[in-house]
């Protein structure tokens, strides 16, 4: 049996908490006390046990991985931005290159279908219906007194100075894309000028998460911006 007593410096209330919390405030413990190494039990692959160092491996390799995803993510977003910045600099030539309401319509209606993806789109400008007559556009267009109450289903949204985004109740699908129109899942309204004073445009998709509250609005403000400027000239 063996004799050999403990060292007197040995704290038996010592825990291991406390050990753990001293190594981790110390991570070059072992550098400056490396003899320690050669009295440690640090046990390599056997019967299912893990050494340190190939368990530190793993952490550190898990840790890399999240910051690759981490790092795709973002660049899968930048990508994105650069494509929309890229479309909406293209729309905003085909805008100044428009020489009649007619024309900038038509670049408009073309670069939201063809351009952006928009499964359905409509743009909304307050006036006298009876001064666009001569316009024709389609289902794209519609023109209507601001105080039409039509427009009471959208009362909180023409007061606001944001994009909305989101599920539309039946009543604005119905005055937006008509009352055939079912397949709208989710749909972003733009405000034309400060509180919708030109107008509104909507964008309508199939995909009930393709416009949610919670996403950014900035490329919608500046998309709205662009197309206020544009029909003010008319």
């Amino acid at each position: 049996m063996s004799t050999q007593r403990k060292a007197d410096f040995v704290d038996e209330r010592l825990s291991e908490g406390a050990v753990h919390d001293y190594l981790k405030c110390n991570p070059d413990f072992f550098e400056r006390h490396s003899g320690l190494l050669g009295i440690l039990r640090l046990p390599h692959v056997t019967g299912g046990t893990v050494s340190l160092v190939e368990r530190q491996v793993s952490v550190l390799r898990q840790k890399d991985l999240k910051l690759e995803r981490k790092l795709k993510d973002l660049l899968d977003v930048a990508r994105a931005n650069d494509l929309l910045t890229a479309k909406l600099h293209q729309l905003t030539l085909q805008l100044l290159a428009a020489g009649s309401l007619a024309d900038t319509l038509g670049a408009l209606e073309t670069a939201l279908r063809t351009g952006f993806s928009a499964d359905q789109s409509i743009l909304v400008l307050f006036g006298d219906p009876a001064s666009f007559d001569d316009i024709r556009a389609g289902r794209f267009f519609k023109a209507v007194e601001r105080d039409d109450p039509s427009l009471k289903a959208f009362d909180t949204f023409l007061n606001s100075h944001n994009p909305r985004c989101g599920q539309v109740r039946d009543v604005q699908r119905d005055f937006l894309f008509g009352r055939d129109t079912d397949e709208v899942g989710s749909a972003a309204l733009i405000p034309l000028g400060k509180k919708a004073e030109v107008g509104f445009l909507a964008i309508g998709s199939v995909d009930k998460d393709r416009f949610h509250p919670g996403m950014s609005v900035d490329f919608l403000k500046r998309l709205g911006q662009l197309v206020a400027e544009a029909l003010r000239r008319y």
